[in-house]
């Protein structure tokens, strides 16, 4: 399913490239490890080869997909989302990037950027939008071979006023 060298997602922490895979004796047993590259951070990530179905790893979308990713970010939510109290929108907001599906990452991103123009974001409401980001520019640095300020610019022309 995965090998070395794969451009993959990984939930809740951006996408990454394997780098290799390594053995590691947990409790008497033998356990292989994926070693992901975070693109963003530059972090080191090791998930076992066994988890990495249950915690939604995926490979990167294609160029194609990132054209419906940009259709989610043209559009404008409705404002319906306001009447929804704070602490349940946050959980709305954190279930759909958990998913792993970039085209509801994208879709937070979106609301909470517009929301932000509309109003001030909570407290928690701006970290959730920098993690949303963060999931998403990783994505496209890899989709589209960008560095991190090229992706920041692609996403911004977004949001211009």
């Amino acid at each position: 399913m995965f090998a070395v060298g794969d451009k993959i997602v990984y939930p809740m922490h951006g996408a990454g490239v394997i780098v290799e895979v390594e053995e590691k004796k947990i409790d008497g047993r033998v356990v292989e490890y994926f070693i992901l590259r975070m693109m963003q951070s530059n972090m080191k990530v090791m998930i076992p080869k066994e988890n990495v179905e249950k915690v939604g790893v995926r490979h990167i979308v294609d160029k194609k997909a990132l054209s419906q990713v940009e259709e989610v970010l043209k559009e404008r939510p409705e404002n319906k989302i306001q009447s929804i109290t704070w602490n349940r929108r946050f959980n709305l907001y954190l279930d759909k990037m958990k998913s792993g599906n970039i085209l509801d990452v994208a879709a937070v991103v979106r609301t909470l950027c517009v929301q932000e123009d509309i109003k001030k974001l909570s407290t928690g409401e701006r970290r959730l939008l920098n993690t949303a980001k963060h999931i998403l520019l990783s994505e496209v640095m890899l989709v589209r071979a960008f560095d991190e300020n090229k992706s920041e610019e692609w996403l911004m022309q977004f949001f211009v006023k």
